[in-house]
């Protein structure tokens, strides 16, 4: 689709991460698009109630930790934790869409459908932009703060399980690493609602975007429709 001189916004809700959720850019992210799609919702309860998260632990001056694509590593109330991957986003938000359909989690979605949400790490922004943005559907996405560089480490040994073993595998963090909710572009843009620091909806040139967003495994959590 050539979408040159075509732009396109989608209003959804903003929430501003800064004050309460230091780290929680992926749960307020999600929340968003969650509101968008008409769920009574809010990020303490998705945080509290949905968010798998797992500590970290000091063990002889060796530092172990969650892997990413499991748990949030640390706590999004606290400044010094680090953020989670998009499988524990699709996670999250597939036991809020269970507890909606009965009944447990806020109301019934506002036009009536369901929806299932897809782990869309690797497909490119351009390709977002034509399966979701054009259909009317916000997109979660990782890229950096501010299009910052990003920043090899810190490093971690992952802990396997909640009781603590390790798996020997080492982690290496992409520090800078930020999630945002898509939500439309122009010729020159890609537009978010960027929860950092009050940004509210902002645009992002398309080539650093791009360039930030290849940075953090271009990571993204896509929402169909399945009735």
């Amino acid at each position: 689709m050539n979408k040159l001189g075509k732009k396109v916004i989608i209003h959804a809700p903003y929430i501003d991460q800064s004050v309460r959720y230091p780290t929680g850019c992926e749960s307020v992210s999600a929340v968003m698009l969650l509101q968008y799609l008409g769920i009574d919702i809010t990020v303490d309860e998705f945080i509290e109630t949905y968010l798998e998260k797992q500590d970290f632990q000091e063990k002889d001056g060796v530092l172990f930790g969650p892997d990413p694509r499991k748990y949030f590593c640390g706590s999004p109330y606290d400044e010094d934790s680090f953020g989670c991957y998009a499988p524990v986003i699709v996670k999250a938000i597939e036991k809020v869409f269970s507890d909606v359909k009965t009944g447990k989690c806020g109301e019934k979605y506002a036009d009536g459908g369901q929806y299932r949400a897809l782990d869309e790490t690797g497909t490119s922004l351009e390709k977002l932009l034509t399966k979701y943005i054009d259909d009317g559907m916000p997109v979660i996405c990782w890229a950096c703060i501010d299009m910052r560089e990003p920043v090899i480490g810190p490093q971690w040994h992952l802990l396997e399980t909640a009781a603590g073993q390790s798996t020997g595998e080492i982690f290496t963090w992409i520090s800078n690493e930020h999630c945002m909710l898509l939500v439309g572009y122009d010729e020159e843009n890609y537009y978010f609602n960027d929860p950092h620091n009050g940004n509210g909806l902002t645009g992002y040139p398309r080539e650093i975007t791009e360039k930030r967003h290849r940075a953090q495994y271009m990571q993204a959590v896509g929402v169909r429709k399945t009735i």
